[in-house]
């Protein structure tokens, strides 16, 4: 029998009402353990979800040892020359954690017979600890140190360490309690990092690190006194700079500091200005700067130095176009790497210092993406861009930057997978208020037909602008080897479509989110493309609340549903500034504390407040005990409620991590077993075990 947690009715209160929570008392903010009773429940949760799917554990075994088999064991990224040296990373047989590495070379080449080294070696780092995760590592200028964070909880929390690479030695500094990246200074004496707030786990303060000093005498730099915001660094190209930006989701600064000498005072660069968002970087005496003042999809803009706020000095480098959103750049001394996004496909555009429309970099594919790579060093000749669909793995391309030339560096290999066995196509489904809403569609040929029997996998995110991109994923050949199709859903609140696309699923327009998923799925079930009784559906953070209220208003189009990591209480926590991200985030889903026509919109939406006695499909949800960013909580009570209220008998089940956050297991076999875990429950639900090979 599934548990049943107790309910104690709490009174959650707001300026706009109040509402009982029968099951508040799951909530425990402490850091380092839990109270008994919680665990008590979520050990019990996970005993019946271990029970209930022990009859797929062979099917389960089967699936992690065939996405496994797909994985080239002794892999490496493809090398890139940085300032003197290559780096890449590499995995050995059995390695849980990738090895940072490096050799001597110039721009051409590596160095004739210089060693390969290794910097960092996550397996070992990682010994001992139950999770571990090395979040960014930064070398010297001069080459001899290397500094990295770590994290060994999954709540975001680092610790900053550091290591000679002549001798091999870690050096005693060590800073805890930091944020992900680390900035040096030109001398190689110091450096620059973020603190983690301790309550909000987001952006503290910037402090300089001295090496050889204690970390109680880091000084602060800059601190952000408004904690809605995120504060992020980093070196600009021209290495003259830390960047220290403060942003919200609708406008941000930038200050800076100079690499050389003593650090002093930050110097505003682009000050803050209401609805205005400004991305800059330097290289040569010029900031070129993404910015979307008086244009919505972004338009790139340069300017001296010095004069990087004085719009009367910005001269255009790419103007604005309605069909077309600016997403990033890449700032080389030959010219302007530019990421750019057209009908939801991602594309590269290389752009001469002179501005104009300069050439597009072509793509083979209608539903696909291309991206820019790392490019650190601004002297490399070519620019290094990524492609990928549903149907082709990632493939690592240099540019060069006068002649259009490609040169492959690196496939992503797949053990035993043939592309041309496998379909991809860009459809169109019509919203109930007239948007067209592109959807990505993968399949194996010749186990999958459009004829309306064969199983369907829709997935979704849709929030924060962030796009949904058509990206190759080795472990979804599994679903496709047996029958399913694969659909992503770039639905509104993404930016897929452009900034009014994004604007228009989110505050108050958010349930456009929802109701465009379901006219995708009803789409795809009326057309062939989805078995109607077939259907699948899965999310996670942002996506997972996407799945409950979409479980909420129509779950009768589905058999089944992964909610992964689902913000799904999203009432309660937009009412709770002591939650991380909250306040943060007001800006996404509206301030239901000063606003009462916010209060009401996300209550009508919010999964957890809108559940119902009625049927539901069959549901896994899966959390992480150390999350940072939807605590367990949420998606504890969700099914603490739901099963209480479903009058259904369909499986419903929570997968509890103990030892992860957000992001789940961190060593790249750990992780297989939850994937396989959902492949699983899917395939048994619409009967496809068997591979179709």
């Amino acid at each position: 029998m599934p548990p049943v947690a107790r309910q104690d009715p709490y009174v959650v209160k707001s300026p706009h009402g109040d509402r009982v929570d029968e099951y508040y008392w799951l909530r425990d903010d402490h850091p380092e353990r839990k109270r008994d009773d919680v665990m008590d429940y979520l050990r019990a949760e996970q005993a019946y979800t271990d029970a209930m799917l022990a009859r797929l554990r062979p099917l389960q075994d089967r699936l992690v040892a065939e996405i496994r088999g797909r994985i080239k064991e002794d892999d490496s990224t493809a090398p890139r020359h940085d300032r003197g040296w290559w780096y890449w990373s590499a995995f050995e047989q059995g390695d849980e954690h990738a090895r940072w590495m490096r050799r001597r070379g110039g721009p051409a080449a590596p160095d004739a017979g210089a060693p390969a080294e290794t910097m960092l070696d996550g397996n070992a780092l990682a010994k001992g600890q139950s999770y571990f995760r090395i979040s960014s590592a930064s070398v010297s200028p001069d080459g001899s140190l290397v500094a990295w964070t770590q994290d060994t909880v999954g709540r975001r929390g680092h610790a900053l360490r550091f290591k000679d690479l002549r001798s091999g030695v870690i050096l005693e500094d060590r800073v805890d309690g930091t944020l992900e990246s680390v900035v040096w200074s030109n001398d190689g004496r110091s450096v620059f990092y973020v603190r983690q707030d301790p309550v909000l786990l987001q952006s503290g303060p910037v402090c300089r690190h001295v090496l050889g000093t204690p970390a109680s005498a880091d000084r602060v730099v800059f601190e952000e006194k408004d904690l809605t915001r995120f504060v992020n660094i980093e070196a600009t190209s021209s290495r003259k700079w830390l960047a220290i930006s403060s942003e919200g989701y609708d406008d941000n600064a930038l200050w800076t500091l100079p690499l050389d000498g003593e650090p002093g005072t930050p110097q505003p660069e682009l000050p803050l200005r209401p609805g205005v968002r400004n991305y800059a970087d330097h290289l040569a005496g010029r900031w070129v700067i993404r910015t979307n003042d008086a244009a919505r999809n972004f338009r790139l803009v340069s300017a001296p130095e010095g004069a990087a706020s004085d719009r009367a000095r910005w001269q255009e480098v790419l103007p604005h176009r309605a069909d077309a959103s600016i997403d990033g750049f890449a700032l080389l001394d030959a010219g302007i790497a530019v990421a750019e996004r057209v009908e939801a496909n991602a594309r590269v555009r290389i752009v001469p210092w002179t501005g104009g429309q300069g050439t597009l970099i072509p793509v083979p594919e209608s539903a696909c993406t291309m991206g820019l790579e790392s490019n650190p060093d601004p002297a490399n000749p070519e620019v290094r861009v990524s492609f990928s669909s549903m149907v082709t793995p990632r493939t690592v391309i240099d540019v060069d930057l006068r002649t259009g030339a490609q040169s492959v560096r690196k496939v992503q290999p797949v053990v035993g997978y043939d592309a041309a066995r496998y379909a991809s196509e860009r459809v169109w489904a019509q919203s109930r208020d007239g948007k067209r809403i592109p959807v990505s569609i993968a399949w194996r040929r010749d186990a999958w037909a459009r004829d309306g029997r064969h199983p369907m996998l829709i997935e979704a995110y849709g929030s924060y602008g962030n796009p949904s991109d058509a990206q190759f994923d080795s472990a979804a050949v599994s679903l496709m080897d047996r029958g399913f199709a694969l659909a992503t859903a770039h639905v509104r609140g993404g930016a897929d479509l452009g900034q009014d696309w994004y604007e228009d699923g989110r505050l108050l327009r958010k349930r456009n989110t929802f109701s465009d998923f379901v006219d995708v799925t009803e789409f795809l079930q009326r057309e062939g493309w989805a078995d109607q009784k077939r259907t699948f559906a899965s999310g996670g953070s942002a996506g997972g609340l996407l799945m409950g209220a979409v479980a909420n208003m129509a779950g009768e189009r589905y058999r089944g549903i992964g909610l992964h990591v689902p913000f799904v209480d999203a009432l309660t926590t937009m009412l709770d500034a002591s939650i991380p991200l909250t306040t943060n985030e007001w800006t996404q889903w509206g301030n239901p504390v000063e606003s009462k026509a916010a209060y009401d919109y996300i209550l009508s939406y919010s999964p957890y407040d809108n559940l119902q006695a009625k049927a539901y499909p069959a549901m896994l949800v899966t959390t992480g005990l150390w999350d940072s960013q939807v605590m367990y909580f949420e998606p504890a009570k969700y099914v603490a409620r739901l099963r209480r209220l479903r009058t259904d008998r369909e499986p419903f089940l929570l997968h509890v991590n103990m030892e992860a956050g957000h992001g789940g297991k961190s060593g790249r076999f750990e992780r297989l077993r939850q994937v396989a875990m959902e492949q699983a429950f899917f395939l048994h639900l619409a009967g496809a075990t068997a591979a179709g090979r």
